[in-house]
């Protein structure tokens, strides 16, 4: 895995992981980085410099900023996405079929819930609710 330092085209900073420097090439062609912030499609390398971590302090910095990016990530999901609550599953299920309008909803459910939808195509992400500081 690699880290970049990003920027969009409003100056909004923030960090990507990719597999290779290759994958992150190929998603800005591809159009498929997106600030977290605006939604902006002009996504660049921010100049960064090297960082030299090694053995815990390397785990440290890495669980850090897994769980920074969960947290961005949660913080987006909740202020740009209608929240369904435990109705999840059959409001995902009725836009997945096309019985009710499209949109971003978020909500609860269980793990065996979400493995079946996944087999029947609907497209769901696990994002956890708490993040344990010890983790």
């Amino acid at each position: 895995m690699i880290l970049f330092n990003l920027i969009c085209g409003h100056e909004h900073e923030f960090e990507g992981w990719f597999r290779s420097g290759a994958d992150y090439d190929s998603q800005v062609a591809a159009g498929e980085l997106v600030c977290p912030v605006c939604s902006d499609r002009s996504v660049h390398k921010a100049p960064m410099a090297p960082g030299v971590i090694s053995g815990e302090g390397r785990a440290n910095r890495d669980v850090d900023a897994v769980r920074e990016a969960l947290v961005a990530l949660r913080k987006t999901v909740e202020e740009n996405c209608d929240y369904v609550g435990e109705r999840f599953p059959e409001e995902a299920r009725r836009i997945h079929y096309g019985e009710t309008k499209e949109r971003p909803i978020y909500g609860h459910t269980s793990l065996d819930e979400a493995r079946a939808l996944f087999e029947e195509g609907v497209e769901v992400m696990l994002i956890p609710k708490r993040l344990r500081q010890d983790a």
